[in-house]
């Protein structure tokens, strides 16, 4: 696959990798009102977060491997609304949608998670990088100029991004930066607790123990180890919980892997580094200036760029 294939689902720019009927069950859902989603465009601290509030529903332990995760968290668009109505509750959805497409209750609650835009390119292009073959192209600078024009999965950075800035006051959603939770794990943990429901952070709160181990639980090691050893046969091992949907599931499967006459690039992990600042090592002059042109064009009449007001950024 080439990490360009994409195509607009109902208004949703997407990888063709994702079925097209996966992705309108997801798109058509409707939210009950225990439901809990996590929104992110890709890259932004998504996995983490997951990590993160399952283990503050498990008491400090998350599933233990890749399949148990994604049943206990499940990816709504390439898994479909299906997997919402079998997650075991109380459990969490992970969409990638913007706020327009999402499907919304006041009664359900949303946590959003950004990330700023230089840090997001070169993880995003990390994750595409090792899905794609080694017959298309996949340099940085091919990659930065397919982000700049909103031609990636889940569309434009900042189309998505503020869809939902204009709701980060909302009482349902909680809004944050990965940026935040990274400068502040525990005040953010007990956030999130609180946002989930005033009994589990009053249990954080009142035992410090199990907020470390919570937090310990939701590791870079924790979770390289569950997500990069066991990505290979992930989707392969998630064909068999859902028989009536085994052909789509493999039509995504085949995408996602590749053929063996295709070989993929070289990949470095479903999770990777998790830092903030690794931009630094792979934007050049005129890729920086791409970058600034394109944000002042997509910002202007908005504050959301204050968001990263404390980095260094361009």
């Amino acid at each position: 696959m080439d990490f360009a294939a994409c195509r607009d689902v109902d208004g949703l720019w997407i990888h063709d990798f994702f079925h097209e009927d996966l992705v309108r069950s997801a798109l058509t859902y409707k939210p009950r009102e225990d439901d809990l989603f996590l929104a992110t465009y890709p890259k932004c601290g998504t996995t983490w977060t997951q990590y993160l509030i399952l283990s503050i529903l498990t008491d400090g332990h998350p599933p233990r491997t890749a399949v148990d995760f994604m049943l206990a968290s499940p990816f709504m668009e390439m898994m479909g609304a299906e997997s919402a109505d079998r997650m075991v509750r109380p459990g969490l959805l992970k969409t990638h949608l913007p706020f327009n497409l999402q499907p919304y209750s006041p009664q359900a609650k949303y946590i959003y998670v950004t990330r700023n835009p230089y840090d997001v390119c070169v993880s995003f292009y990390y994750h595409m990088k090792g899905m794609t073959a080694q017959k298309y192209d996949a340099s940085f600078d091919r990659f930065c100029k397919l982000f700049i024009a909103g031609k990636l999965s889940c569309g434009d950075y900042f189309d998505h991004l503020l869809s939902w800035y204009e709701h980060r006051n909302d009482p349902n959603v909680l809004f944050f930066t990965y940026e935040d939770m990274k400068k502040d794990t525990v005040l953010w943990t007990l956030k999130i607790a609180n946002f989930m429901g005033e009994q589990y952070g009053m249990k954080l709160r009142e035992d410090p123990d199990l907020l470390r181990k919570v937090i310990d639980a939701s590791s870079l090691k924790n979770m390289q180890g569950v997500f990069n050893e066991q990505m290979p046969s992930l989707v392969k091992d998630m064909l068999n919980l859902s028989p009536d949907r085994a052909i789509k599931s493999m039509e995504v499967y085949r995408k996602i892997i590749g053929h063996d006459d295709e070989p993929l690039h070289e990949s470095e992990g479903f999770i990777r580094k998790g830092i903030v600042g690794d931009w630094k090592a792979h934007f050049t002059n005129e890729q920086i200036q791409g970058m600034k042109t394109w944000i002042a064009v997509k910002t202007k009449g908005s504050d959301v760029m204050s968001l990263w007001k404390d980095l260094d950024l361009p």
